[in-house]
């Protein structure tokens, strides 16, 4: 990478720049752990790594391509179909079922996550008429509740039910399905894809009515780890060969960035996942 030329005494007379100060400071705090972990990382990105014909970690998800919570092939498939709408692929990369989105949401709702096992679940329930459609409420939620003067917006409710979110995939799929069948008679990973827009938007517009849950709940729980699938470190099971990374140049993590701190232009970095760091710690 080129780098900005100037004259060799600028950065004498400007004293130390900030640069070489976060250098030197990191330096200074590995010398200190005197060959503790953060010592060892600082030491390590100055060593040039010897090459290695070893293929990246990263290059393949194909062990996280085995469902765990969707044992129904068809279920999957209306899965994979809802969050391709979502995410299409395009000229600038792949769309969902490309990136592996519908395997990330799987291995998810098969984990805690999926069945809220960290989180209160316990009541009170509203259990009358109008707690049931509470998502119809005003969704300024900085007016809501105690301490809504420092709340911060949110663009919807706040989680308040007691399914867990396995049990709000499993209604929503159910939902899209029974949706399909009744307006055109057909699979809803059969149908075209305007159709399947229109049955999305009925969701999220909350104009289907759903089992224990608002459909513009299951819609927003959906899209969220469709974006997650996307673009979360391919150890967990989506972003496909770091493909959304590389659509928006995201190197992923880094232990440090010692090598670019005087670069002047944009560095381009090639992608890691945490998959590379776990096989060089063995």
């Amino acid at each position: 990478m080129s780098k900005a030329q100037g004259p060799k005494n600028t950065q004498d007379k400007k004293g130390m720049s900030r640069r070489n100060f976060m250098k030197n400071t990191g330096l200074l705090a590995g010398g200190l752990v005197g060959g503790g972990l953060f010592g060892g990382l600082i030491t390590n990105q100055m060593k040039k790594q010897p090459a290695t014909d070893k293929k990246p970690a990263t290059s393949e998800n194909k062990d996280m391509e085995a469902r765990t919570f969707f044992s129904k092939t068809e279920d999957f498939e209306t899965i994979s179909a809802a969050t391709e709408r979502l995410f299409p692929e395009d000229k600038l990369g792949p769309g969902a079922i490309g990136l592996g989105v519908p395997y990330f949401i799987d291995r998810q709702l098969s984990s805690d996550w999926g069945s809220n096992a960290k989180e209160y679940m316990k009541g009170p329930f509203p259990q009358n008429q109008e707690a049931a459609y509470y998502e119809d409420q005003s969704k300024d939620q900085n007016k809501q509740g105690p301490n809504s003067v420092t709340q911060v917006a949110a663009p919807t409710p706040r989680y308040q039910t007691r399914m867990n979110r396995g049990e709000i995939f499993r209604e929503g799929v159910k939902t899209l399905q029974a949706t399909a069948q009744s307006k055109h008679k057909k699979k809803f990973f059969e149908l075209e894809g305007e159709q399947m827009d229109e049955i999305l938007t009925m969701l999220e517009e909350g104009k289907v009515r759903m089992n224990g849950i608002h459909s513009t709940v299951f819609f927003n729980l959906l899209l969220q780890t469709t974006i997650e699938g996307a673009y979360a470190d391919p150890v967990y099971g989506g972003n496909r060969n770091m493909a959304g990374w590389k659509m928006k140049e995201f190197p992923g993590p880094r232990m440090g960035y010692l090598g670019q701190i005087e670069d002047e232009e944009f560095a381009v970095m090639k992608q890691e996942s945490l998959r590379d760091y776990q096989e060089m710690w063995g």
